[in-house]
């Protein structure tokens, strides 16, 4: 049987690497590709919102993805969520966005949800993705969306440590009062790695590795 293969879209370059090294050791044997636009997130911050234009390129992303040989796409945006979902019902292949397996895991682990991103435009389509997965899995939740202002904004001045300090803050706060945190975007995991074991009483959930790992569960 030839090698199962995975694409992977992406909005930033940064999270090819974080996304290479987990398929290296999580998906042994499976060929990957990459597929970048960072411009779709920057569209999404100038309007406010996921738009109609931004949503058929993603479906066109994931229809190019297919048609590179793809037998199965994970798009790693939580900001496009609304439209991987679109395209997926239109994709020959399954095509998984990223937060999902993350969102699902937070509602088996607590009632109480925290939800914590540095951009509205991430923490709407996050907490949205959790509040229906608990529906579908016919849980109640509690849940308390965290928007820490002025992180994404020094990160992109490349003030990284007024980004982290800001997070870290917010992230100690959080999880003294869930049961569990969920990260609405996966650049923000490189915060929890900094905090001691006292200031991180619950889980906290970043998105790419427990993605990743139920990825395994289907092409392995």
């Amino acid at each position: 049987m030839p090698p199962k293969t995975l694409a992977l879209v992406h909005t930033s370059a940064t999270l090819v690497p974080v996304f290479q090294q987990l398929c290296a050791e999580l998906l042994p044997g499976v060929q990957t590709f990459n597929i970048v636009d960072d411009s779709l997130v920057r569209t999404i911050n100038r309007e406010g919102s996921l738009t109609p234009a931004v949503a058929r390129r993603v479906v066109g992303y994931v229809n190019s993805a297919e048609a590179g040989g793809a037998d199965y796409v994970l798009v790693t945006c939580s900001s496009i969520g609304a439209a991987v979902e679109q395209a997926a019902g239109l994709a020959g292949v399954p095509v998984l966005r990223v937060d999902e397996p993350m969102a699902d895991e937070a509602v088996r682990t607590g009632r109480r949800i925290g939800v914590i991103a540095t951009l509205p435009t991430t923490l709407g389509p996050t907490a949205d993705l959790v509040q229906r997965r608990a529906a579908r899995a016919g849980q109640e939740i509690e849940l308390t969306s965290v928007l820490c202002e002025g992180a994404f904004e020094a990160l992109m001045s490349g003030d990284g440590a007024t980004h982290d300090a800001i997070v870290a803050a917010a992230l100690k706060k959080l999880a003294t009062t869930v049961d569990v945190v969920v990260l609405a975007q996966a650049s923000m995991a490189r915060v929890v790695d900094t905090l001691a074991a006292a200031d991180r009483p619950v889980p906290i959930l970043a998105s790419p590795g427990i993605a990743i790992r139920q990825l395994a569960a289907e092409l392995l």
